[in-house]
């Protein structure tokens, strides 16, 4: 059987997705991540190969092709070769009932494994086949899955409605599979819950989970699609991230910066990833980021010394080297955390907010920077509401909003533009602020510094969201603000090559 090229048309890469969280992997994708696997696998009978998060089935269906043309030497006949592969070698774990109908449809060309007329594996005794799906419950312990994080309000549910109580990373595996040793695990797993919290932390990262489970299953190879947040942020993904970066058995990642090169009309914030890990060999990580109409190349440790997170770019790896080797303290300690002055912290102080502004500046009253809630983005209240940071409201400061979107296209601005507010001001959770002066001068300095294109490349190298917390700046030196600062200053102090400021100037706009 000659590997197909050319996938069009093909069914599964016309589906359509079911959420943003749950999105179907086009054919022409799986074949790269399958192509990170040895070619050696596919002339090997006794290898086995299990998508626990089957939806399409098309990761089954395109590993079932390779070993049908790998094994024609060892197992000449065809329907020998069929039966061995898919009662052997290939299994599946649908998300839901309906993704297992639609997986067992794709790969043994009908959703029952054991139909007599249409089945092209004439080895099972059910109907299931080797894709599973069992129906399972949430373990509620405190309002959350004790396996998932799910929150009880939001997926405890009656019967007949979807739970996502994903059956792989809720310690359900079918019996058939609970002893199995495989070589391979692969797939693209759900993103996240929603938590049923509050706007600012509705979802929770999901994925985690799934690979955590399958790195248990001890796999000679492991390799999975995921969003590329967990590089740099991500709610609970501490402990993940710093495992990952850490374990040298990942051997390969392919990083697209705009989720759309694999997942066609799918915004992803911060773009995805797929990567291989491989359980018996250690070493550096081949490193490929896809962006900005390029493809670059290195191979790195993950975790460079003394940085927290991942440098996504492999450009950028040079310049971060010789902005820390002065050991210069972080710009990210006069950046405030979000809700600077107290001011949204409660719920309740927040609707006496909203009673006590007014339009127009009166005696004893501070000006509050508000975009969102008023449509001038300025309103006036009594100092009194300020309950954090009250030596600051009568000093000269630099405002800026914590969230800024941008296309995937580069160059991008990545920060919005910063503001100087007066003595006597203060802002809402919609802004951060940074620092507190005697002088205006001094601020202005500082915006100087902000609106430089060094500046916001080494802010994007942390910032994978629209969100931009404090903790987004912790790359940045800080500098001295006596006098202001432009982008031929700092390229001169830091030593950089013409080769690094091209690759700044590609990425970033100037902020005029």
């Amino acid at each position: 059987m000659k590997m197909q090229s050319n996938y069009n048309p093909d069914v599964l890469s016309c589906l359509a997705n079911l959420s943003s969280d749950e999105v179907f992997t086009p054919p022409k994708l799986a074949n790269e991540i399958l192509d990170l696997l040895p070619k050696e696998l596919w002339k090997d009978k006794n290898a086995t190969f299990l998508d626990p998060v089957s939806k399409s089935g098309v990761f089954l269906r395109e590993i079932a092709k390779r070993l049908l043309e790998g094994l024609q030497d060892e197992i000449p006949d065809l329907q020998k070769r069929i039966d061995h592969i898919y009662t052997k070698q290939i299994f599946g774990i649908g998300i839901t009932e309906l993704t297992s109908l639609l997986s067992r449809r794709s790969v043994y060309c009908t959703k029952e494994a054991n139909h007599e007329k249409y089945a092209i594996c004439t080895k099972f005794d059910d109907n299931r086949g080797n894709i599973f799906f069992d129906d399972t419950k949430h373990d509620w312990k405190n309002g959350r899955c004790s396996y998932c994080g799910a929150s009880q309000s939001e997926y405890e549910r009656e019967q007949g409605l979807e739970t996502h109580a994903y059956q792989f990373i809720h310690n359900n595996l079918p019996n058939k599979l609970k002893n199995m040793k495989f070589d391979v695990i692969i797939g693209n797993p759900p993103y996240q819950l929603n938590t049923g919290g509050s706007v600012e932390s509705q979802a929770i990262p999901i994925y985690n989970k799934f690979i955590e489970q399958a790195k248990k299953l001890s796999p000679r190879y492991l390799t999975m699609i995921i969003p590329s947040r967990w590089f740099t942020g991500g709610f609970g993904l501490d402990k993940f991230r710093e495992s990952m970066l850490q374990d040298d058995r990942l051997r390969v990642i392919h990083d697209y910066v705009d989720a759309s090169d694999c997942f066609p009309g799918v915004q992803i914030k911060g773009g995805v990833c797929f990567f291989l890990w491989d359980r018996d060999n250690t070493g550096l990580c081949k490193v490929y980021t896809h962006g900005n109409q390029t493809i670059s190349h290195s191979e790195r440790r993950l975790l460079e010394p003394e940085l927290s997170t991942f440098i996504r770019w492999n450009e950028a790896v040079s310049i971060i080297q010789k902005v820390r080797s002065k050991k210069e303290p972080s710009f990210v300690d006069i950046v405030s955390p979000r809700d600077p002055f107290g001011l949204n912290y409660f719920e309740e102080k927040r609707e006496i907010m909203f009673k006590k502004f007014q339009r127009k500046p009166f005696k004893n009253g501070i000006a509050i920077y508000s975009q969102g809630w008023l449509k001038d983005g300025i309103s006036y209240a009594d100092k009194k509401y300020v309950t954090t940071r009250t030596e600051l409201v009568d000093k000269w400061k630099v405002f800026i909003s914590k969230a800024y979107g941008a296309s995937e296209n580069y160059p991008h601005q990545i920060l919005n533009k910063p503001f100087i507010g007066k003595p006597g001001s203060c802002c809402n959770m919609t802004y951060l602020v940074i620092g507190g002066y005697d002088k205006k001068e001094i601020a202005s300095n500082v915006v100087s510094y902000i609106q430089t294109r060094f500046f916001r490349f080494l802010v994007s190298l942390r910032k994978n969201t629209q969100n931009a917390y404090r903790q987004v700046y912790s790359f940045v030196p800080m500098q001295d603000f006596s006098g202001p600062w432009t982008d031929e200053k700092l390229y001169k102090k830091y030593k950089l090559t013409k080769e690094e400021i091209e690759f700044i100037e590609s990425m970033i706009r100037p902020m005029n």
